[in-house]
């Protein structure tokens, strides 16, 4: 049996960095191979905050998945509907924000999983198989294996249920929301409060313990970024399509405008 490539799970599966990428505003497939040829993992499709259908989602992911490069949907809050259809759209990843409770996790490994792990209903050729037709179990088996279900921890209740959520069976990641845990905590932007790197330390002790990986977002600057990494991070949510194009561009006409 063959099985689906997952470039950001490969990459976690050897104890390496899954570098990722957000993208946001973007709308071209062409964003796919740009940023496999930059260097990156995974991209970070981003519905909560974005203002893309699922059809752009789609098309990048499946432009995604024969470039190389896994594609992930952040989906809205408790949309797991929506999760389902990205991930029979082309997606390798479901990534859901706001996740406190084990209720909550486990409801997304029920939509997501294929039985015995879930309830997800099975379509039929899809596009990270090439839109072959595969057998009804060798696709349980190749996705489950494939895709990874990802947990935001974006308040003090996720932290404080982080162990618990990180022990439920077919959750992949617990990926850290800085910028809204901090928010929640009162301390908004101050991702190098202490208490962020206390927080990070819960999440990734919890992870250690239950055999799954810690993942960082909402961190870019550099110097913080490799602190937070040191502690054992491992998916890592390194910047965004506007970010990005922010910064080099700003870069790149400040240069030329000092140039005589």
């Amino acid at each position: 049996m063959d099985t689906i490539a997952n470039p950001a799970r490969d990459k976690l599966s050897r104890d390496e960095l899954a570098v990722g990428v957000g993208v946001r505003a973007v709308r071209g497939v062409e964003i796919a191979s740009i940023m496999k040829t930059a260097g990156f993992d995974w991209l970070f499709i981003d519905l909560e905050h974005g203002s893309a259908s699922i059809e752009t989602a789609a098309s990048i992911s499946v432009a995604a998945v024969s470039a190389g490069i896994a594609p992930l949907v952040r989906v809205p809050h408790d949309d797991l509907n929506l999760g389902t259809r990205c991930l029979d759209a082309g997606a390798l990843g479901i990534v859901m924000p706001h996740v406190d409770t084990v209720e909550e996790a486990r409801a997304m490994v029920d939509a997501f999983r294929f039985a015995p792990q879930g309830h997800r209903s099975i379509a039929g050729n899809y596009a990270q198989l090439g839109f072959a037709a595969r057998s009804a179990a060798d696709v349980v088996t190749m996705f489950n294996n494939a895709v990874l279900v990802v947990a935001m921890m974006e308040t003090p209740r996720a932290i404080e249920n982080a162990d618990k959520i990180a022990a439920i069976e077919g959750i992949d990641v617990l990926l850290m929301g800085t910028n809204d845990l901090c928010l929640e905590m009162g301390i908004p932007g101050k991702i190098d409060d202490p208490r962020v790197g206390a927080a990070i330390d819960t999440v990734v002790s919890a992870c250690k313990t239950h055999g799954k990986w810690a993942g960082l977002g909402g961190v870019y600057t550099q110097e913080l970024l490799g602190s937070y990494i040191s502690r054992s991070m491992r998916m890592i949510l390194a910047g965004n399509d506007i970010s990005l194009l922010m910064s080099a561009a700003s870069d790149q006409a400040q240069f030329v405008r000092a140039c005589k």
